[in-house]
């Protein structure tokens, strides 16, 4: 018998318990799934960071930590944590995030919020040119990343994707590091930020990175709040160097009421809805992680401490 234990929020306990089994005996494992276990017995921890379990300490049999988010920036730095860690890497969230990146990107290419906005009477005529002359960008080419910039490019738009280290992504123009981040802002009429939240990556659009865009680029942010220093991204939407920002992601989440993001005419606030982690298709991450951990197989999709993703 494996012992795992679902460390999460309770309700994220009803959504998941039926699916997880059904994954375990699809991949033939015998496994207790519980909720509270005595910890020196627990094989497996299935992991939500914003759930109660933060001292991994008393979990000395565990195998590994088996995360439900992408993003592990709230646990990795934990010291009690000494057991692998491996993040959510799931097609039902890749697919999801592909699908409202292109949404919105079509969007902003074809100037739909003035006809969605604009029913006073007045006939506005505007033709937007075609996808092959509006460069995107996309920083950040993990899972999620490469799925976007391949979906875009199959819509025609060119793709530039930069990344902190080289990737090779056919059809797609890859630059990485310092010196290749101006080079991909610099092109980019719609920019998407893709990336993880790590000290190197935090406040990444800032006044100076800002200003690397051509003027008028829109904004699509689905990754992670802290990309973006707010103040720079508000002045330059003043300034109209930025024309339009669409949010998903914040420093604070809910949004607060009182934050200038909700009053501006120029951005869009969505609550944190540009993907999620499907539990049916997380499931069978989960069972296979365990298979290979019983196998003696390597675990997928493990984090990296010093790179913080």
């Amino acid at each position: 018998m494996i012992n795992v234990l679902f460390a999460a929020r309770p309700e994220r306990w009803t959504t998941y318990e039926a699916p997880l089994h059904d994954a375990f005996r699809a991949a033939g494992l015998n496994v207790d799934l519980r909720t509270d276990f005595a910890p020196d017995s627990v094989d497996y921890i299935v992991y939500a960071p914003n759930g109660p379990l933060q001292n991994f300490t008393p979990y000395t049999r565990c195998k590994a930590v088996l995360g439900l988010w992408a993003g592990v920036e709230d646990v990795v730095t934990n010291p009690t944590l000494t057991q692998p860690l491996a993040r959510m890497v799931d097609h039902g969230l890749t697919q999801g995030m592909r699908e409202w990146v292109a949404g919105h990107v079509l969007r902003h290419h074809l100037g739909m919020d003035q006809h969605i906005h604009g029913q006073d009477g007045q006939w506005r005529s505007h033709i937007p040119p075609l996808a092959k002359n509006r460069p995107v960008t996309i920083l950040g080419l993990g899972a999620l990343g490469r799925a976007c910039a391949e979906t875009l490019a199959s819509l025609g738009f060119p793709v530039t994707g930069w990344s902190r280290s080289a990737k090779d992504i056919p059809g797609i123009t890859c630059l990485h590091g310092t010196d290749g981040l101006g080079s991909a802002l610099s092109t980019a009429q719609i920019l998407v930020l893709l990336l993880p939240n790590t000290p190197a990556t935090e406040n990444i659009l800032n006044a100076d990175t800002l200003a690397d865009l051509p003027k008028g680029a829109c904004i699509i942010n689905p990754g992670r709040g802290p990309l973006i220093d707010d103040d720079a991204l508000l002045a330059a939407l003043d300034t109209g160097q930025v024309a339009h920002a669409t949010l998903d992601v914040f420093r604070v989440e809910p949004l607060p009421p009182e934050h200038p993001y909700w009053a501006h005419p120029n951005v869009t606030v969505t609550p944190h809805i540009a993907s999620e982690t499907r539990p049916e298709t997380a499931s069978n991450v989960i069972a296979e992680n365990i298979r290979r951990g019983e196998a003696g197989e390597s675990f997928l999709h493990l984090v990296n401490r010093d790179a913080g993703y």
